[in-house]
């Protein structure tokens, strides 16, 4: 075995009194912790009147009863896009909603949903395209507080549910009080 050519340095061998000047330095600083505590801290609004708030969540469409009688089938969300549609820091859901119906193309309907005064269901406050009007919604999008979306639709009763032959662009904006739709010029599909 070789010897080392450096000498045995006095510290690197440990005596109990090591140990009892470790354990005397680390209660010290444990004490002086909780002696020395930070102030709490406090929240304050700057004076240039920036204001902050919390992110809403949207509604859900689970539990939500849509104006559409769809018999022993169930109603069925096809798309839905969230977005604040009001201005009112909350957002809303915008849904495309169509009976599950085994055959055929059912007609689709467009509902603005928001939460409950309770806010634990969503309800419908809006309905953009009626069943009724016999539409189908393709290019469905929200933005900027605006709803958008393309309409196929029939040029008369003739024509069969299967093969709308009518395409309008069509778009909803909230102007305080109701939606206003804009609808571009109707196409030949």
């Amino acid at each position: 075995m070789q010897q080392s050519a450096v000498p045995e340095l006095a510290h690197t061998q440990t005596r109990p009194i090591h140990w009892v000047l470790t354990a005397t330095a680390v209660a010290a600083v444990v004490a002086l912790s909780t002696v020395a505590q930070p102030g709490s801290a406090t929240a304050a609004q700057s004076a240039t009147g920036t204001r902050t708030t919390t992110a809403a969540a949207a509604p859900g469409t689970a539990g939500a009863t849509f104006p559409l009688d769809c018999g022993p089938v169930k109603a069925l969300v096809v798309k839905k896009a969230d977005a604040d549609l009001d201005g009112d820091g909350r957002p809303e859901t915008v849904a495309v909603v169509h009976c599950d119906a085994p055959m055929g193309t059912p007609p689709d309907g467009v509902y603005v949903l928001t939460r409950s005064a309770d806010g634990k269901r969503p309800r419908v406050v809006a309905t953009l395209v009626r069943p009724a009007d016999r539409l189908t919604v393709t290019g469905f999008a929200v933005h900027a507080r605006t709803v958008s979306a393309t309409l196929l639709g029939y040029s008369s009763d003739s024509v069969p549910s299967c093969c709308p032959d009518l395409r309008t662009p069509a778009a909803w904006q909230w102007n305080g009080s109701a939606f206003i739709r804009s609808t571009g010029a109707a196409h030949s599909v």
